[in-house]
């Protein structure tokens, strides 16, 4: 990653306010940032630190409820602060391109991917419909995209999350923009996907010679991906520095606090001989439609224990969540709790049955109901299964935003949209605990969030699961998670166990094969690594094909 000439982006002394009320606050105070053609700068920090908001100022562009209030953005010449509306929407997905984190919820369900892509490119008269089809597919081959004459006919829901990625960074690539912002664009996918991705985003900017800005809270992943790195800290510079250097010699406190962080690990529990399992997943099948998704998985989880589930995107740990909780009733096997079997579909079990096992999901943006406060998204099943009402409700509701660590008077009346990231996901646990369960599926919990974040929810998990006796069946992608909060950990493939045991073992050699491709997906703290894996993977692939 040489040092480039050419500067492509200032900005200089931004200021920008969030609309908190009636009142407008500052929450970016002052920040400078200068990006050279075909560098990339990663932005990191904690939730709130302004990343984001700072990389779509980059596009002379503050979503709703913020304005630029001070300062300069310079795109190439062009002050982005004063241009007029046309002049930015003709920059914007041209010469400026966004890759936002969750591809999901970015594409448009009704239409097909390869139209979407086409439509920029198309709409500005850059190519023809039928001359950017094809560069599309060159695009997708390009990104390593299975198919990729076929894989754009299809509609976002049929193909995979790294796919889904992928072909949205072919897309900002379809007008071969000078800039593109890459907002955690691998923050909810599984490590092997992960590598896939970040191989095919570095292989693409390399060749195009792109500028991106790449926000991440990833620190492993920055540092395979940027020649500098900028850390913020509430809407402030905390330092700036060559990748290289900020790894090795961090020179702020708050930098070194980062890097250190994630060093929280639960002491194991051991597994009790006299006890019964409070979980216990018979020899289950499943299949949506003809296709078969679960074969013959088994496990346990006892009563105060935290079983990991890992695997990468379609091993089928979800789906064995869907069965435990009923909403996909297993085409064999069984599922028993508290020794007895529980009916296939939760329409057919019991109140009791239902509260006994609560799920807290991974996305708490799209969990939540933007429009119902607080108080009423934990009361809800509290009311449900407890009959709780009037003052015995508010009691209640009350002892459970303490429970989560948030102050009552402070978050009861708040509307979710009005919450960060982490209060966010504290609130779907409190609603999880609400009914008062003995067991939660936590179902990539801690994906969405920070590094700082994400160890304060594991935790609060921890200490709850302390206080309240809970078990917890914790779907991960992440290794570091499993090692910080797992007792037991079952390794799902192509839906089937492939492997489990306490973690200790599962953690020390020899491992099933898919367990060594987990672990050795996991990036580290090298800018090297990246390289230095794919070389390696590719010469073991070149050695397998000559000897067979």
């Amino acid at each position: 990653m040489a040092a480039r000439d050419e500067v492509l982006l200032t900005i200089e002394n931004l200021r920008i306010e969030g609309l908190s009320g009636e009142d407008w606050t500052e929450i970016v105070h002052g920040v400078d940032l200068t990006l050279h053609k075909g560098e990339v700068m990663g932005l990191i920090g904690e939730s709130g630190a302004g990343k984001s908001t700072i990389g779509l100022a980059a596009m002379g562009f503050a979503r709703d409820g913020c304005r630029i209030s001070g300062g300069r953005v310079t795109f190439d010449g062009i002050d982005l602060t004063a241009a007029a509306p046309a002049e930015l929407r003709g920059l914007r997905g041209t010469r400026i391109a966004y890759v936002a984190q969750s591809a999901a919820a970015s594409f448009n369900p009704a239409h097909k991917i390869i139209d979407q892509h086409t439509e920029t490119p198309v709409h500005y008269g850059i190519e023809d419909r039928e001359t950017a089809r094809k560069d599309a597919m060159e695009l997708y081959a390009q990104l390593r995209l299975p198919n990729p004459e076929e894989i754009g006919f299809r509609y976002p829901h049929q193909v995979s999350g790294g796919q889904l990625q992928r072909a949205m960074t072919a897309m900002a690539m379809a007008c071969r923009p000078d800039l593109i912002i890459f907002d955690e664009p691998t923050t909810a996918l599984d490590v092997t996907t992960q590598i896939e991705v970040l191989a095919a985003i570095r292989d693409i900017v390399d060749q195009f010679n792109t500028a991106a800005i790449y926000i991440t809270h990833d620190l492993a992943v920055v540092a395979q991906m940027a020649d500098t790195i900028k850390v913020l800290l509430k809407g402030t510079e905390v330092e700036e520095a060559p990748t290289e250097q900020m790894l090795s010699n961090p020179a702020e406190d708050y930098t070194k606090s980062l890097w250190a962080v994630r060093s929280f690990e639960r002491p194991i529990k051991q597994r009790p001989t006299d006890t019964e399992p409070l979980l216990s997943i018979k020899g289950i099948d499943a299949a949506y439609g003809p296709v078969k998704v679960l074969d013959d998985v088994s496990f346990d989880i006892h009563p105060g224990m935290t079983v990991a589930v890992v695997g990468e995107s379609g091993s089928g740990k979800s789906t064995t969540a869907r069965c435990v909780t009923g909403l996909l009733p297993p085409t064999k096997g069984e599922i028993w709790m508290d020794g007895a079997a529980l009916p296939a579909r939760y329409q057919d079990r019991s109140r009791d049955q239902l509260r006994q096992a609560q799920m807290i999901y991974q996305m708490a943006d799209t969990a939540l109901n933007p429009k119902v406060r607080i108080s009423e998204i934990i009361g809800r099943p509290a009311r449900f299964y407890s009959g709780l009402k009037g003052a015995d409700l508010t009691r209640r509701v009350d002892e459970l935003l303490e429970l989560i660590e948030l102050e009552p008077d402070a978050y009861r009346d708040r509307l979710p949209g009005e919450l960060s990231g982490g209060q966010k996901q504290r609130i779907g646990i409190a609603r999880a605990l609400a009914a008062e369960p003995r067991f939660i599926i936590c179902d990539e919990v801690t994906s969405a969030l920070d590094q700082l974040v994400a160890e304060g929810i594991l935790r609060l998990l921890g200490r709850l699961q302390d206080e309240l006796g809970l078990a917890y069946m914790f779907i991960t992608h992440d290794l570091a998670t499993v090692r910080a909060i797992a007792d037991e950990v079952v390794v799902m493939q192509h839906g089937r166990v492939v492997e489990q045991g306490p973690k200790d073992d599962m953690f020390r050699p020899p491992h099933h094969s898919y367990t060594d491709l987990l672990l050795s997906s996991v990036p580290e703290m090298d800018p090297n690594w990246l390289t230095e894996l794919l070389k390696a993977r590719s010469a073991a692939g070149a050695s397998e094909a000559a000897t067979i």
